[in-house]
């Protein structure tokens, strides 16, 4: 067997053991650890094959059970509150399943752990995320973008299902709802103001913030409910040999908005997205959803302020409490999308309140 200076390479050793297929006689090619807890590791077997093996200890606080209260959710942490999957091997197995189900490219999950954290998945390769693809200019940006909200048309035409089941496992797919969409707004409300310097909004400020915030969140629970991907971008989305879209990091997927995935692939605070690209995948989208465009523009200028609000909440906690100044360089695009957002007439009364709060984001930073 290989061996990692790693403390989990006697687990890792007896999962690919079990998984048989000569997968534990693999050549090992770390790959390093994304954005969450999960680590990567290429395998390479003699015959040619290759396949990833995922490695998510269960080191995270734990995901919302279905009928936990906010109070529950509040004093369980993070994940609970926000609906985060907490890295589970088996919520990625599942949905991978269920987007396979409706023809969508997720990654086949050959065998999974819940118990040690490990899956063994199919390996889409290197090199062929979207972003990557057109900073080479070895594909055109508006053809995968309208292909990208093709992919998401299907899925979001789908019915939702309330609970995923593959053998002995489930997994519950839960409401976007008021408590997780709150306490991601409020990264805006405490952070984003450590962009020049000033602390979180408190007193008569802060109040007026919950009562903008809760009127956006009311607005958004009146809007129908999609399947929702949750973090559908550039990076996340693979162009594959066969011409089609592979799916990658939709372990958090919950009973959301359409307009959210759209947000997420055409609002990108990591890359520019052309006009051209972004009207063309909304009206791909809108066509084979056979949905209205103003009714969609107010659901996008909603959905995406939220989402928006929260993204450069998140990058100015990543600068200014982690320690992490690369985030800095993707503020600027971020507040101009969270300022586009605003422009919306439904967005009248939060536009002011951010004008007033935060007048950099109309503003861009110095």
């Amino acid at each position: 067997m290989n061996s990692l200076s790693d403390p989990r390479t006697e687990a890792t050793d007896a999962f690919l053991f079990a998984a048989g297929e000569g997968w534990d006689r693999a050549r090992r090619h770390p790959l390093g650890q994304d954005a969450s807890t999960r680590r990567y590791i290429r395998l390479f077997r003699e015959d040619g094959a290759t396949a990833l093996l995922m490695d998510a200890p269960r080191v995270e606080s734990d995901p919302c059970p279905p009928d936990a209260d906010p109070a529950t959710r509040a004093r369980m942490g993070w994940n609970a509150m926000t609906r985060l999957a907490a890295s589970r091997v088996e919520a990625f197995a599942l949905i991978s399943d269920h987007l396979r189900s409706l023809g969508l490219k997720a990654p086949a999950v050959m065998r999974f752990d819940p118990e040690t954290g490990f899956a063994l998945i199919e390996d889409f390769g290197d090199g062929r995320e979207f972003a990557r693809l057109i900073e080479r200019g070895t594909q055109a940006e508006t053809p995968l973008y309208v292909a990208a909200a093709e992919r998401l048309a299907t899925l979001h035409k789908a019915s939702i299902p309330k609970q995923l089941v593959l053998e002995t496992v489930s997994w519950p797919i839960l409401d976007f709802d008021a408590v997780a969409l709150g306490a991601n707004a409020d990264l805006y409300a405490d952070w984003l103001r450590a962009e020049v310097g000033q602390g979180p909004l408190t007193g008569a400020q802060r109040s007026r913030w919950e009562a903008e915030r809760d009127s956006l969140i009311q607005q958004a629970m009146t809007f129908p409910r999609a399947f929702t991907l949750r973090d559908y971008h550039a990076e996340n989305l693979l162009w594959l040999p066969e011409g089609d879209v592979g799916v990658l990091d939709f372990q958090d997927a919950v009973v959301g908005w359409d307009a959210w995935d759209i947000a997420m692939l055409t609002q990108d605070a990591r890359r520019h997205v052309s006009e051209d690209a972004s009207e063309a995948a909304i009206h791909r989208f809108l066509d084979l959803t056979g949905q209205a465009r103003e009714a969609f523009n107010e659901r996008l200028a909603v959905i995406g302020t939220l989402n928006a609000l929260r993204i450069a909440g998140v990058f100015s906690r990543l600068q200014h409490r982690d320690g992490k100044p690369r985030y800095g360089d993707f503020q600027p695009r971020q507040l101009q999308l969270l300022a586009h957002n605003l422009s919306h007439p439904s967005l009248a009364g939060m536009a002011a309140f951010v004008r007033e709060t935060t007048p950099f984001v109309f503003e861009g930073l110095a």
